[in-house]
């Protein structure tokens, strides 16, 4: 057998046990609009952290998500938070015009954001 076509070979076998994902399986997170001014984004994450359900812990001084001490930032791990927790039963990343979804994971540093397929 040539050298080639091991190659071949090697890369349709290496293909084939990659996962695929098909239409609308792509990982998505729920961060907070970089447009939307803080005052509407601390409304909407005072909501995701009480009534929405979000788990907000991690947020909190001396938590891994507490830096940046921003409410952009505060912001954005609760609506992801309450994203990923109701995204099956009808949650949106909505907010009010203040969310939008990305493809890119903000995690950063010990922060992790969660995702939920």
């Amino acid at each position: 057998m040539s050298i080639s076509l091991q190659w071949i070979l090697v890369a349709t076998l290496f293909l084939a046990t990659v996962p695929h994902k098909s239409a609308g399986e792509f990982e998505q997170w729920c961060v907070a609009d970089e447009q939307t001014p803080d005052d509407e984004l601390q409304a909407a994450l005072d909501w995701a952290c009480s009534q929405g359900g979000a788990d907000c812990a991690a947020i909190q001084v001396n938590q891994p998500c507490y830096l940046p001490n921003t409410v952009k930032a505060h912001a954005s791990y609760a609506f992801n938070s309450y994203y990923q927790k109701s995204k099956h039963t009808g949650g949106s990343c909505y907010f009010r015009s203040a969310a939008m979804t990305t493809e890119l994971d903000p995690s950063h540093d010990s922060c992790h954001y969660d995702y939920i397929p």
